[in-house]
């Protein structure tokens, strides 16, 4: 899976999954390419959501809904995830 069709794929899970007002996803793999770590394939994205949703949560609780929701692209796609809510 390419980097675009794993982005269209995380935003349609959570739209599907959770109202929300906005969501960004950021691909910033490149801060990594020079890791150990790293693997091809294997991406570090930053989610961005705005949603009185996941606003109304505590972080841990949030944060475990994004985590069963994008459950599939994380064992496969996703090296690291950083969450942001708004």
């Amino acid at each position: 899976m390419d980097i675009n069709e794993l982005i269209s794929t995380i935003k349609k899970k959570i739209r599907n999954s959770i109202s929300l007002e906005k969501i960004d996803v950021e691909d910033k793999t490149f801060l990594h390419k020079n890791h150990e770590s790293h693997k091809i394939g294997k991406f570090h994205l930053k989610l961005i959501i705005t949603s009185l949703e996941l606003k109304k949560m505590n972080k841990i609780e949030s944060t475990k809904k994004i985590y069963n929701i994008l459950d599939k692209e994380l064992k496969t796609h996703i090296h690291s995830i950083q969450i942001l809510i708004h």
